[in-house]
């Protein structure tokens, strides 16, 4: 595969010359047709970085993700905005961090207020569909700030809106549109049948398809068929309870899945107008709930901590952005992205204009995707303040400070050293200094709670 130094240097010489349209750059984005690209979004749910193929994941095959990845960019530093599902949710739906959105904990829920990229490219109009998990979407006693998915720019939705029932795998009931309707079959599989079914119909305008799987939340269950794939051929605490192998098969059913949607758009010849962006909400969890999976099979590997942590099995995600004809194939960048770049750069493909009096943290990324340009150099931020535990984080470039409450600030390379073990921050005084004051800087900003 080639850097992004190198291709980079390609699409200049090209643009230099004149050349564009032979390189691939996308009618849109070149100016020979006004029709935008389609655009679908793919989240995982608590996935980790190392549970892919592209990512180095030998146990089990992703065979469709790894095309998807050879075709298209690896974002091999691509970061959540948070290390929980909701606040995660609610910042690359809007593009800012969870202390903009107020969306700071897992029981905190989207105000009405915030715009979502749905609500961008429905105005540009898009089409919009949300299958999956919405989070939350269900009333609190005293709250009136929740927001169904169809209150927030999306046309359509089927599937959970509140997270507190998202950890079943095989449902009794889903909502669709604002009714509930009984269902019987795999989350995910049902969800997959419905984007499949609305791809199909969507042919008179740009579609935005947000689908937001359940694998690998939580509950460890998947289809029979799919653990049999896998029976004997992953190491197993209690060979008798096959709950390693149900692990990998919520993985590799969710790949199938997603070659599921690729295939409807290979039947109906638009893979080369639709952008795919698939990643997850944050890391793999070690918790009770996980049954020691994530960790028996190392699912963030090579990266410290898990989800509820701001390390970086925490907040590295495994990710992909593939646009065949304007994103160059066989890429890997190494330049680090945040999540919430998702809306800035989708509105950019689409050719929305944004509010420029709403302050967003992410960035528009398509330069850099597209090869255009480097990434924008910036210092991303963190917070994860809840639940008994208190870190905050701040990296610009290869350098990370990382500040847990009670202990030093420490600083690592997490280029050099990805599993975070040695503290640099004696050796680096002046940046672990510099990166403290912007992360302070940064913290008072926050919206109030």
């Amino acid at each position: 595969m080639v850097t992004v130094r190198d291709r980079a240097m390609v699409w200049a010489l090209a643009i230099l010359a004149g050349l564009a349209m032979v390189v691939g750059v996308s009618p849109a984005l070149a100016g020979g047709s006004p029709r935008p690209p389609n655009i679908i979004l793919i989240v995982a749910d608590d996935l980790g970085w190392g549970d892919v193929g592209f990512n180095g994941r030998r146990e089990w095959a992703t065979p469709n993700l790894d095309r998807l990845a050879r075709q298209g960019t690896v974002l091999r530093r691509c970061y959540a905005a948070a290390a929980v599902c909701a606040p995660s949710r609610a910042a690359f739906l809007t593009g800012r961090c969870p202390i903009h959105t107020g969306v700071r904990r897992n029981d905190q829920d989207l105000p009405a207020e915030e715009v979502t990229i749905a609500e961008v490219l429905q105005l540009k109009g898009y089409t919009t569909a949300l299958f999956g998990k919405w989070h939350h979407g269900k009333p609190r006693a005293g709250r009136r700030d929740y927001v169904h998915p169809m209150d927030q720019g999306f046309d359509a939705f089927f599937g959970y809106a509140d997270a507190a029932d998202a950890w079943e795998k095989f449902p009794e009931a889903l909502w669709d549109g604002r009714r509930r309707v009984a269902v019987s079959g795999y989350f995910d599989d049902l969800i997959t049948d419905r984007a499949v079914e609305f791809l199909g119909a969507r042919q008179d305008r740009p579609f935005f398809l947000y689908l937001a799987p359940t694998a690998t939340h939580f509950h460890i269950d998947a289809p029979a068929d799919e653990v049999a794939r896998h029976r004997g051929k992953v190491p197993e605490t209690n060979p008798a309870q096959p709950l390693n192998a149900t692990y990998a098969a919520m993985v590799t059913r969710l790949d199938r899945n997603v070659g599921r949607v690729v295939e409807a758009l290979e039947r109906l010849h638009r893979t080369g107008e639709t952008l795919i962006v698939f990643t997850s909400d944050n890391g793999a969890t070690f918790e009770s709930g996980n049954q020691g999976t994530s960790a028996a099979l190392d699912s963030n590997r090579p990266f410290r901590g898990q989800k509820r942590t701001l390390w970086e099995g925490g907040i590295r995600v495994p990710a992909l952005a593939c646009w065949p004809g304007t994103i160059p194939a066989g890429v890997i960048s190494d330049e680090a992205v945040q999540l919430t770049d998702l809306l800035p750069t989708f509105a950019a493909a689409a050719g929305a204009k944004l509010d420029p009096s709403r302050h967003l943290d992410g960035v528009n990324q398509l330069p850099h995707w597209t090869g255009l340009a480097s990434a924008v150099e910036r210092t991303l931020f963190w917070e994860w303040d809840s639940e008994g535990t208190r870190q905050l984080a701040a990296m610009r470039g290869r350098h990370k400070l990382v500040i847990t409450a009670g202990g030093k600030p420490e600083l690592y390379d997490i280029v050099g050293d990805p599993a975070e073990r040695r503290d640099l921050s004696a050796q680096y005084p002046d940046l672990t200094r510099q990166l403290r004051t912007e992360l302070h800087a940064w913290f008072q900003s926050a919206t109030p709670r």
